[in-house]
């Protein structure tokens, strides 16, 4: 089993210089590849596959208008050129979105090294193109899948698939259903509850410095508006560099807590878990809603999960999205037609009552089971 480890880069000023032209030329390769493969529909061509892209990217290179391609590395270009393809090829099995032009200012800063020109001393680990850069922890000395060096809006990463092998562990005879939502992240049917971590104080103050900061900025661009464009100040600049700073603080609040979760009700050691199919997508159009849905990020619970579960050897089940967990009773299979949203507490015409959320859990649990 392939599992990824991120690792802190700690680079000198020129190499941090070299890594931002790394960055810029895989964006840069990215895009090309795009422009060509539209040029290319528009004109009524079949799909260029990125052999016959990087062909061309070579001739390319050899005039004078392109020569500063050869200050980074070649693999960072043909590994640009094959990820824009195999995107193109997920849209057309239907499984992802259009591939779009990547923004200076919206897409995450990342480029390719070669897996097996990753070079490993001790502290230190050499990137092609930039040198022995020194890291915050060892990494272990073997094979590598896929490296990525990328930037957070702070630090500098290595991210290194490595194969581990699964650990043997004993199961117990326990079906966990899992249900997750806004009011709590996950209720589990065995009476464990994951809370909303945007609830606790510490998101709710780094959200109210982050709004003041927000309206900060707004102010100070119409401050210096000349006629219709903005003059972006040296204040503006040190602003938005905190605003960006806390957005990467309150990603990482969340990440972390989705990781503390998952592992803590993976290593309740069931012999399966069962969750509903999530239509995130739908979810997100109700517009009084959407806010907090993003926030629980529910689509990375369900995927730490699911690989989790693969690495544990326990059975990860998707129930039907149709399936009624949450219309059903736990304890006389009564199917309740008119529940509301509004109605936290299940409540059966034969008399049984329980939280909505862990009664959908219980009957998660039993999805599909003979009882």
């Amino acid at each position: 089993m392939i599992l990824a480890k991120r690792i802190r880069l700690r680079p000198t000023k020129e190499q941090k210089i070299q890594l931002w032209k790394s960055v810029g030329t895989a964006r840069w390769a990215y895009n090309w590849a795009l422009s060509k493969q539209e040029e290319n529909y528009k004109a009524g061509g079949a799909f260029i596959s990125d052999g016959r892209l990087r062909k061309v990217l070579t001739v390319l290179k050899q005039t004078d208008e392109f020569s500063w391609l050869y200050e980074v590395s070649n693999n960072i270009t043909k590994q640009a050129i094959k990820d824009l393809c195999e995107a193109y090829k997920k849209f057309f099995k239907g499984l992802t979105d259009q591939p779009r032009f990547k923004s200076r200012k919206n897409s995450k800063p990342s480029f390719y090294n070669d897996n097996v020109k990753l070079k490993v001393d001790g502290n230190k680990v050499l990137i092609e193109k930039v040198g022995w850069v020194v890291v915050s922890e060892c990494i272990p000395v073997e094979k590598y899948y896929n490296p990525r060096i990328s930037h957070d809006g702070k630090y500098w990463y290595l991210s290194v698939g490595i194969e581990e092998s699964k650990p043997i562990v004993e199961l117990t005879n326990v079906s966990l259903g899992i249900d997750v939502g806004i009011k709590e992240l996950a209720v589990c049917s065995d009476g464990i509850k994951k809370k909303n971590i945007n609830k606790t104080s510490t998101v709710r103050r780094t959200e109210k410095r982050l709004r003041r900061l927000q309206r900060q900025v707004s102010h100070k661009y119409e401050m210096n508006k000349e006629g219709n464009r903005f003059v972006i100040t040296s204040n503006i600049i040190k602003i938005e560099k905190k605003i960006q700073h806390l957005h990467r603080r309150l990603t990482n609040i969340r990440l972390n807590h989705l990781h503390q979760s998952t592992c803590e009700i993976v290593k309740t050691k069931p012999y399966r878990i069962v969750m509903e199919i999530l239509n995130i997508k739908g979810m997100m159009k109700n517009r009084h809603l959407s806010k907090s849905i993003a926030k629980q990020c529910l689509f990375k619970f369900k995927r730490q999960i699911r690989y989790k579960c693969e690495k544990y050897g326990i059975e990860f089940v998707e129930a039907d999205k149709w399936f009624p967990s949450s219309k059903t009773c736990s304890s006389c299979g009564h199917k309740k037609i008119d529940l509301k949203l509004a109605d936290r507490l299940f409540k059966c015409e034969y008399g049984h009552e329980l939280d909505r959320d862990l009664n959908a859990a219980i009957n998660l649990s039993r999805y599909k089971l003979v009882i």
